[in-house]
């Protein structure tokens, strides 16, 4: 399985948002991640569907969305015809989990679930299956540039098991703090998609830069 680096634009500069993405894109970035919240399940609000349906008219590459909302399956549709390949909801804010990820398929997009740092692997059990994006985020959800949290490696390994047990083809991405020191810790935890914001557009030497430096840290 190859490696994404997934460009999350959380710490893009939005008054040059096209250039940021297309920044992005010609420096090799595989997927742009987009975090959706809203302000009640983490304290900051960002992003809807009018700044995901921008970013697909901006670039052809997969839009890797994750929504950070209460309720996302009354939003799943608006996510999906504004153009999301990816589009990941949490377990916590899902009792019908199950339903949820087997509507974002039937809408013609690839579901995602992912868990919070305190949240353990095994509420991921019965839905694993449905899935064709795991995030497990490394850092408690809300804000861009804090720091990786170590204690979440074991549980990206045990994600990873249970994804080989089913023999899964799913995506097992990280989110929060990924940078080059850290990567390759992540990665040989079975993590194979990064999401970074702050180690790409906050780099003083470029958004290129930024994603060349965590590309050179995965192992060959």
């Amino acid at each position: 399985m190859d490696t994404m680096i997934s460009a999350s634009i959380l710490s893009a500069d939005f008054s040059h948002l096209a250039d940021e993405i297309h920044a992005a894109e010609t420096g090799g970035t595989d997927w742009i991640h987009i975090d959706v919240m809203d302000g009640q399940f983490v304290p900051n609000i960002t992003m809807g569907p009018f700044i995901v349906e921008t970013c697909r008219q901006i670039t052809g590459l997969p839009l890797d969305v994750h929504l950070m909302i209460e309720r996302p399956e009354l939003h799943l549709e608006a996510f999906v015809r504004a153009g999301a390949s990816f589009l990941t909801v949490h377990v916590e804010t899902c009792p019908n989990i199950y339903k949820t990820l087997q509507t974002i398929r039937e809408l013609g997009c690839h579901p995602g679930v992912v868990i919070n740092p305190g949240t353990p692997a095994s509420s991921l059990d019965a839905v694993l299956h449905l899935a064709d994006l795991v995030l497990i985020l490394s850092v408690n959800p809300g804000y861009s540039g804090q720091e990786f949290i170590p204690e979440v490696l074991p549980k990206i390994r045990e994600v990873r098991r249970k994804l080989d047990g089913i023999q899964s083809n799913a995506w097992l991405e990280v989110d929060g703090g990924i940078t080059p020191d850290n990567l390759p810790q992540v990665w040989e935890a079975g993590a194979r998609a990064f999401v970074a914001a702050t180690s790409i557009f906050k780099v003083p030497a470029g958004i290129a830069a930024g994603i060349a430096a965590l590309r050179s840290q995965v192992p060959v």
